[in-house]
C-alpha cells in the first residue's frame, strides 16, 4: 500500500513541495524562535523523513540556532522547513500551515507551551467570524 501524499507551496508559488501524509509527528509549536521567524502566535510543524520531501525550487536557508536550519522563500519570505539534525537527524520539519489542505494531516500535540503567549491558552473563549466582520 502506497502512502498518500501532500502538497504544498510558498505564497508566491516559486517553491512547491510534495510529503507524505503519515508523518512523525505534527506539532503546534509556541516558542519564541517560531513566532519571531513566522510573526505567527503558533507554528504547525509535520516531521517527515528528509528523503520523503519532493521540493521543487530552492528554499534559501538560515541558521536561526547553532544547530537549526529555517528553510524559507527568498522571493516572498513564506518560512517552509525546518532541519536540526542534533534534534531529529535525517528528518525534516514542514510548516503544515503551507499545505494545500492542512486539515489532511491533524494536529496532535501543543510543544513548547512554557513560550505560549497568554492569551493563546483562551483562545477558544474569543468571539468568532466566518469572515471579516463588517
Amino acid at each position: 500500500m502506497t502512502d498518500s501524499r501532500a502538497s504544498g507551496q510558498c505564497h508566491c508559488g516559486a517553491i512547491r513541495y510534495s510529503m507524505p501524509t503519515t508523518v512523525v509527528h505534527h506539532a503546534l509549536c509556541n516558542c519564541q524562535d517560531c513566532r519571531r521567524h513566522s510573526g505567527a502566535p503558533l507554528v504547525g510543524w509535520a516531521l517527515v523523513g528528509a528523503t520523503e520531501l519532493e521540493v521543487s525550487g530552492t528554499p534559501k536557508i538560515y541558521a536561526s540556532s547553532e544547530q537549526g536550519r529555517r528553510h524559507f522563500c527568498g522571493d516572498c519570505g513564506t518560512g517552509l522547513f525546518y532541519t536540526n539534525e542534533a534534534i531529529f537527524p535525517g528528518q525534516i520539519d514542514v510548516q503544515s500551515a503551507t499545505l494545500d489542505d492542512p486539515d489532511l494531516i491533524p494536529a496532535q500535540v501543543q510543544i513548547q507551551t512554557a513560550e505560549r503567549i497568554g492569551w493563546m491558552a483562551k483562545l477558544g473563549e474569543l468571539p468568532a467570524f466566518e469572515r471579516y466582520p463588517g
